[in-house]
């Protein structure tokens, strides 16, 4: 959104004249209630604060039947419930009177929206219940769960199926009021095959071989709603993290994410107790759409980021920082997508530096800042703005390089104003005054206007603030991240570029993030000195890039490869591409396939892989080969 000059001038009086009415928002940690525009739910009428889930898990019509109870506090009794769904089979509907009694209620369930699902309006004028119980199926193809035969994972011994709720998905599993902007505890009563480990983001009770009983106490947005359910072996950390994963990758998981208690402890000692009992993670198959998810009690996270050596274990410390932004302090619309993904992007590089030195820590934050740089240029403008301007787009187009690294920036900027005792203390306190709350960016605006701004007057105007906030693009004034490690990277590949042969560089003691930085910072195919195609298969017998045990590594590699139509890496990126499903790693080499001589190849491929990816990753590239 770009603003007139004369607009900007008035924005500070304008602060200044509203500063005493805004004391009076923030006598409770929660901020005003937010219209959810990808939500039909009417929760100004009225709002979910208890859900009670009876789930059986059906592998052979890949489905959830489900009975959900909604405890409901009304705002405006006499309306309408209304409710989010997306391809569910609604079989009943009863509300709990006030004797104690179920009685059918009438219900309609609307015509589908390709975005937002079905609207499920419940009529609840003559009852007014406290309860309302529906009966429901799931679609074997709905959004938010992937069912994987035995064959599909790793130890081939049983079926495996996990849910993915973020952004709106979870109504297509569960009939519920699907929206951040509200939070509910939740109880689950799940039956599944014998032989099978259920997991929820809730505390877990097993009742028998079949039954498992999960607790979540703490209210949550729908979005963390999660479950999973496999083959699957548990190894402890210490009394309170662990990790869940096939028997057969459990050991490489348990080395690799062993410092996930420091971790814990790190982020703990910063910004205030861990508020959640546990903390475990679930390795899931590799068909796994996205590095993690934050599912509280247990986060979700992808195999591709188990690389032997722990160089990717920042994924581990992103997820844990949502146990604060965004589980604790949770965005109230996917337009402020940045308070959930910039604010934990900060602290997980503020964990990574406190464990593996700054260093590491300014690398990958260079590294993260240079794919902004690369993305930008592609990205609708208004979607270029921390609150983002999504109009009538599906809430998943707000996941970009945005929402994670200009927040990032913001918070870093911030940081380097005020200095680190203050700003440390300010989002320590931002945690603890939203705790368990969702809020907007207005409300955050309000907020650090009192609790940063005006405590430290003349550090930073509010013209700047709103430029970040509001304004698309990078500020001129954003902090540009810059690693001397990187130094010696950019004097090997200029010396290799020069003449040197590739044996002579002294590169043994490379870590991950200088290797990315080595291959991402290659000359263009469009530069005036592009690489040869014996330079591209030099650096790939030198170096084993095809063949690297680093996915991360894999992806710049053969990203640069297909951006110069080098086609001797098509063996070793068609196993790739069969092998990992992380939408983030497979998307963008399908794009760059779609637009080559090799593109009926690549559409092969993708057939031969698309049975195994998650619905969110067929769907995103499906449109490549149509």
């Amino acid at each position: 959104m770009i603003y007139k000059e004369s607009a900007l001038l008035l924005i500070p009086i304008l602060r200044r004249l509203g500063a005493i009415l805004t004391l009076l928002l923030f006598v409770t940690p929660f901020a005003r209630a937010v219209t959810d525009s990808f939500s039909y739910a009417n929760i100004q009428d009225v709002q979910t604060k208890h859900i009670d889930l009876q789930l059986t898990l059906d592998f052979d019509h890949r489905q959830i039947l489900g009975v959900t109870t909604l405890t409901l506090h009304w705002s405006k009794p006499g309306a309408s419930l209304v409710l989010d769904s997306r391809d569910l089979t609604i079989t009943n509907v009863e509300g709990l009177d006030l004797q104690g009694r179920w009685q059918p209620l009438a219900y309609t369930l609307a015509a589908k929206d390709p975005v937002l699902g079905q609207k499920l309006t419940i009529d609840t004028n003559k009852l007014k219940p406290l309860k309302v119980r529906i009966s429901h199926a799931s679609a074997a193809a709905a959004s938010g769960l992937q069912w994987l035969t035995a064959a599909q994972t790793l130890g081939k011994q049983q079926p495996f199926m996990f849910s993915q709720n973020e952004a709106i998905h979870a109504r297509s599993w569960l009939p519920l009021q699907d929206t951040p902007s509200i939070r509910a505890s939740y109880n689950a009563t799940v039956t599944a095959p014998k032989g099978l480990t259920v997991l929820m983001s809730a505390d877990r009770h097993p009742v028998s071989d079949t039954v498992t009983r999960f607790e979540m106490p703490q209210a949550i947005p729908s979005y963390l709603i999660a479950i999973s359910a496999g083959n699957l072996a548990f190894a402890a950390f210490d009394a309170r993290s662990g990790v869940w994963a096939e028997p057969e990758q459990l050991k490489q998981a348990q080395y690799e994410f062993v410092d996930t208690p420091k971790m814990i402890s790190t982020v703990e000692q910063r910004y205030g107790r861990y508020r959640w009992g546990r903390y475990d993670l679930l390795i899931l198959p590799p068909s796994f759409p996205f590095g993690g998810m934050e599912n509280p009690k247990l986060s979700f996270i992808t195999p591709t980021v188990i690389a032997g050596d722990r160089s990717l274990v920042s994924v581990i410390a992103h997820e844990l920082a949502h146990s604060w932004s965004g589980n604790l302090v949770t965005n109230a619309s996917w337009q402020d997508l940045w308070l959930n993904e910039g604010f934990t992007s900060y602290v997980e590089n503020r964990v990574v530096e406190d464990l593996y030195g700054s260093e590491r820590a300014k690398m990958e934050l260079a590294i993260a800042y240079g794919e902004l740089q690369k993305e930008l240029p592609t990205l609708p403008e208004a979607l270029t703005a921390l609150h983002a301007d999504l109009k009538d787009s599906d809430p998943d187009t707000a996941f970009s390089g945005i929402p994670y690294t200009k927040g990032q920036l913001f918070l870093l900027f911030l940081e380097q104003k005020f200095g680190r005792k203050h700003f440390d203390t300010f989002v320590k306190q931002y945690f603890a005054h939203f705790a368990f709350g969702s809020i907007d960016t207005n409300s955050f605006e309000q907020y650090l206007q009192q609790h940063l701004l005006a405590l430290y007057p003349n550090v930073v105007s509010q013209q700047q603030i709103h430029t970040w906030l509001y304004g698309t693009g990078l500020p001129e004034f954003a902090p540009v991240p810059q690693s001397d490690a990187f130094k010696v990277v950019d004097a090997a590949r200029n010396a290799w570029l020069s003449g040197t042969p590739l044996a002579q560089l002294a590169t043994q003691q490379w870590n991950a993030q200088q290797w990315l930085h080595f291959l991402q910072q290659m000359p263009a195919a469009t530069s005036q000195q592009p690489l040869t195609s014996a330079q591209l298969q030099a650096l790939d017998k030198q170096f084993n890039f095809s063949t690297t045990g680093n996915d991360e590594i894999a992806f710049s590699w053969f990203s640069l490869a297909l951006d110069y139509n080098d086609f001797a890496v098509k063996p070793a990126l068609g196993q790739y591409l069969q092998r990992i499903g992380r939408l983030r790693l497979v998307l963008p080499l399908y794009e760059k396939l779609a637009k080559s001589p090799e593109k009926a190849w690549a559409a092969g491929i993708f057939s031969q892989a698309k049975s195994a990816y998650h619905p969110l990753t067929s769907s995103s590239i499906a449109p490549l080969f149509q």
